[in-house]
């Protein structure tokens, strides 16, 4: 397997995971709350929306030729990759709370519990919000395997990474029958806004025309760049807001 095949990879199997672990969260929620039934359905139904959506969007991507491909690929990359770069620098600083799926849980209960009473049969509250939850975070995972996987031509390894992210969560969650609260979910944002900024810069830089030195093998130095250079802007803010007069830092 080529580097960039193992990068494809990890970093879908990465972002999909964790895309799961919030959109498993929800589900859990409504259905020990509200009833699984509906819930159920809900997921079910945005699962359906979401294979329609791939169905209709893939074939188009993967018909772009090769460099105009990799310069709308990384260029969406690096957008979606800086979001999530943003959001992983501010919480290992302190500066915005970090994400807490347990906390998620006891919120997504406590609005159910809140949002009227169980009536028998269709619970329209926990299947509106199984699905809004399941359609919004796969969204996420349908854009990160399509871009990745078009790109090489290798939408296999891609559906392959997510499929296993994916009912490697739902089987643990099934398990546990708890949110996975005790999964380094942080690191996991930060490591996957790294791989999505590097793999932007480096097919926008393809697609743009620029030749990168040594080929794939500068992805080998591109991503420890981005790395270096996350961490450094971490360690910037922490000082930074130590220094200013009444900042709040939240605890990591």
């Amino acid at each position: 397997m080529s580097g960039q095949a193992l990068g494809l990879a990890v970093s879908v199997f990465l972002a999909c995971a964790v895309e799961a672990i919030e959109a498993l969260t929800i589900v859990l929620a409504v259905g020990v709350t509200r009833g699984w039934r509906s819930a159920l359905s809900g997921c079910a139904g945005a699962i359906v929306v979401l294979g329609a959506a791939t169905a209709i969007v893939g074939p188009g991507l993967t018909s772009l030729p090769i460099d105009s491909l990799r310069l709308v690929v990384g260029g969406l990359l690096l957008v979606f990759g800086l979001q999530w770069l943003r959001k992983a620098i501010l919480r290992a600083t302190g500066l915005i709370p970090r994400h807490d799926e347990a906390e998620i849980y006891r919120e997504e209960v406590s609005a159910a519990r809140a949002a009227g009473a169980l009536h028998a049969g269709f619970d329209g509250y926990a299947f509106t919000i199984a699905f809004k939850g399941v359609l919004l975070e796969g969204l996420e995972v349908v854009f990160i395997a399509l871009t990745f996987g078009a790109n090489q031509h290798r939408l296999g390894l891609a559906a392959a990474a997510t499929l296993t992210a994916i009912l490697l969560v739902a089987l643990v969650g099934i398990a546990v029958r708890a949110p996975l609260a005790r999964v380094p979910e942080n690191a996991m944002k930060f490591s996957v806004g790294v791989m999505l900024t590097s793999f932007g810069i480096f097919w926008g830089g393809e697609g743009a025309g620029a030749s990168w030195p040594g080929g794939d093998a500068a992805l080998l130095a591109i991503v420890p760049a981005v790395l270096l250079l996350s961490l450094g802007l971490v360690r910037l803010f922490r000082t930074g807001a130590a220094e200013v007069p009444g900042a709040t830092v939240v605890e990591a």
